[in-house]
């Protein structure tokens, strides 16, 4: 196999749309997928990116954390979380915090 002028512009359209390099060289035929990631990094086309590489998204904090004391039990109709607004580093509002949170000296 050589790379023609054709192959090559037919490497470049096909590696622009986003196919990988398995599937460049089935399409060109008689060629493997490390020497399609050969050529490609040998003519200087960008890399491909991994969804694991690519850059993580801005986690958004959100500016009110809900209470997770739960309200009912679990599987009925009207079970729920309660919802108030909750202590900075807690999963549960003051009023939830009191009664999950008792000191030792309340025995």
């Amino acid at each position: 196999m050589s790379w023609t002028e054709e192959r090559i512009d037919k490497l470049k359209k096909l590696w622009g749309s986003g196919k990988t390099a398995a599937e460049i060289a089935e399409e060109l035929g008689d060629v493997t997928r490390n020497a399609v990631i050969g050529k490609a990094n040998r003519l200087g086309l960008s890399t491909k990116s991994a969804p694991a590489a690519q850059k993580p998204k801005k986690k958004v904090i959100p500016s009110h954390r809900a209470c997770q004391w739960p309200i009912g039990h679990p599987g009925e109709a009207n079970f729920h979380f309660c919802g108030d607004e909750a202590v900075p580093s807690k999963p549960y509002c003051l009023k939830h915090c009191n009664m999950a949170y008792q000191s030792k000296d309340n025995s």
